[in-house]
């Protein structure tokens, strides 16, 4: 299967770019905020290991292609980039999302305008129609927005597929109708 073209989005004074290879020299500076991994994860090992990451993730599908892959990384009207947000589509039409903006812009609403805008090309362009978070329990920033956009906690079986660990919520949102998909719910 070719790469899925996916669009640039406009989200409420932010622009979302299809992430590509040539973003990897500066989302590492962004993604080298340590304040970010407070909860899990680590930094890129290096500039070239994430532009190789970045290059694998413009295939914009797994090797087995059960999963297509849609990344966005978050630009300012400034130009500066400060984070990304992205999508990974299961078969049945659910999604499984993710986020990550550097320290320097949290609670300023940036995350919620980018994951909304997301979401909502995701339910009208892509056909989701289920959202799922995976996050630790501790991290209350994150569970805050997801809160805020509307996700409720759910059983970790509910999950397209595994991966739940015994310190994380999952989270999801459902759209309940058509009437409903042009925009998740806050």
């Amino acid at each position: 299967m070719a790469a899925e073209v996916i669009r640039a989005i406009q989200a409420h004074g932010l622009q979302l770019e299809p992430q590509l290879a040539s973003h990897a020299e500066q989302m590492y500076a962004v993604l080298c905020d340590p304040a970010i991994y407070e909860h899990e994860n680590e930094p890129p090992e290096s500039f070239e290991w994430l532009r190789e990451r970045f290059t694998k993730l413009e295939t914009r599908e797994s090797a087995d292609g059960t999963e297509r892959w849609l990344n966005w990384v978050i630009r300012l009207p400034s130009s500066e980039l400060v984070g990304y947000v992205q999508a990974t589509i299961h078969a049945g039409g659910e999604a499984s999302i993710a986020y990550v903006l550097a320290s320097a812009y949290w609670g300023q609403g940036l995350a919620r305008r980018a994951v909304e805008a997301m979401m909502t090309e995701l339910a009208t362009s892509h056909q989701v129609g289920e959202f799922y978070a995976v996050l630790k329990a501790c991290n209350a920033r994150s569970l805050g927005l997801l809160r805020r956009l509307g996700f409720v906690p759910a059983a970790p079986a509910e999950h397209p597929v595994d991966g739940v660990e015994f310190d994380e919520i999952l989270m999801k949102f459902a759209i309940r109708n058509q009437a409903t998909a042009s925009r998740p719910q806050r």
